[in-house]
């Protein structure tokens, strides 16, 4: 009896190790082909990626980068727009009399090829009218300021094309990126043939002129205001890059504001291109004198040239006061802004921005009368039209903060 009761106990226990140890082993077996195929599963998808590896998708952190990059273009056009404003006040840019895209890089350096450079200059109206008297040590000054200020431009130019090509290739632009930034450089490459366009013009003889040479001044205001476009894209879309939307409430108010915004933006942009006409025909020299225009606020020669539209654009006095007006214009609307903002909430960026318009339009406008008042000096013009891109950076600023959360 006993026997049979051990001899059972053994035969169970025996019969439930083998069905535990069949257990652990297929557990075992389940976990090691689990293990094999996360494996797999990894080995492939590391397989599959690593082709693309090298590109990027765009984010946060390469909007960042490419915004850094295009504000760093937009300031070496402004570089490039306050050496031009130099060049022009310097009577400079007619001293390079032809173009080369490669060759004129390399300014003349031996005796010899100075002498051959200002044989060429002697052969065009500015040095046979103006300049007749001129030497060969004033001959380099308003040559190497021509010579820098197209430099600068290529320089613009490969700021633009170079990281362009390498942000592409590593995948730091969406679609509508790439549309933007091709759209960029070959205004960059624009700008350059505008630039020649322009200093052609004053390289023409006109028997029929007693004018001093001078470029166009259209094709000298077309000049500007396509830098100043290149400009105001270029640092729009790197703000926006930079700068992430507010989310505000989309109330009338802030429509209304938004809309002023734009306005007084436009109205900046215009005043600063209608500086482009008054450089062009020295308009800053005929009256010299503020507010009154001489002795009369409505001058008696203001509509002196047939046909009357002509006056708005060859007219020297007629620019003069055109460009008055817009300035005081631009500042009674920055004013009415900077008013109607205080009465909103706004983020404290947006303040900001719109503090710095309103302290800068009267500082623009202050300096624009000092350099009336003194005749046109170089250095104080030349801040003056610094001041004006200063001014036209603020309005962008102040857009980019008002504007609406993309959907």
């Amino acid at each position: 009896m006993l026997l049979t009761l051990i001899r059972t106990t053994i035969l169970n226990g025996c019969r439930r190790a083998g069905v535990a140890n069949q257990h652990s082993n297929s557990a075992q077996v389940r976990h090691w082909l689990t293990r094999r195929g996360h494996s797999t599963i990894t080995a492939e998808a590391g397989a599959s990626s690593s082709p693309a590896a090298a590109v990027c998708v765009p984010n946060a952190a390469t909007n960042r980068i490419v915004g850094r990059w295009l504000l760093g273009c937009s300031g070496l056009v402004v570089g490039a727009v306050v050496l031009g404003g130099v060049t022009r006040l310097t009577e400079s840019g007619l001293s390079m009399v032809d173009w080369h895209l490669v060759r004129e890089m390399k300014p003349p350096q031996s005796q010899a090829e100075w002498e051959a450079e200002f044989s060429k200059y002697q052969q065009f109206p500015e040095f046979k009218i103006m300049n007749h008297g001129m030497t060969l040590p004033e001959f380099k000054f308003i040559f190497y300021m021509e010579w820098g200020h197209r430099m600068w431009g290529r320089l613009v130019g490969l700021a633009y094309i170079l990281p362009t090509v390498y942000f592409w290739r590593k995948g730091y632009f969406t679609r509508s990126m790439k549309g933007k930034v091709m759209g960029l450089c070959g205004f960059v490459f624009f700008q350059g043939l505008l630039g020649w366009y322009m200093v052609k013009s004053g390289l023409e003889e006109k028997p029929e002129s007693h004018d001093i040479p001078r470029v166009s001044q259209y094709r000298l205001s077309a000049h500007l205001g396509s830098a100043l476009l290149l400009y105001c894209a270029s640092l729009w879309t790197g703000l926006t890059l930079m700068l992430p939307a507010h989310k505000l409430a989309e109330t009338k108010r802030l429509v209304q504001l938004r809309r002023f915004a734009k306005g007084t933006g436009g109205l900046v942009f215009l005043t600063a291109l209608s500086g482009a006409f008054v450089a062009g025909l020295d308009a800053g020299l005929v009256y010299n004198s503020f507010p009154k225009m001489g002795e009369r606020w409505i001058p008696d020669d203001l509509l002196a040239f047939s046909p009357t539209l002509k006056n708005f654009f060859e007219n020297p006095t007629t620019v003069q006061f055109d460009h008055r007006i817009l300035a005081v214009t631009s500042l009674t609307a920055i004013t009415g802004l900077y008013l109607f903002s205080r009465r909103m909430v706004l983020p404290r960026r947006a303040k900001i921005a719109i503090s710095l318009l309103a302290a800068m339009a009267y500082g623009q406008v202050a300096l624009g009368i000092s350099t009336l008042l003194l005749y046109v000096p170089t250095s104080l013009a030349a801040t003056h039209q610094s001041g004006s891109v200063a001014l036209l950076s603020l309005a962008i600023w102040v857009l980019a903060e008002l504007r609406k959360m993309p959907k």
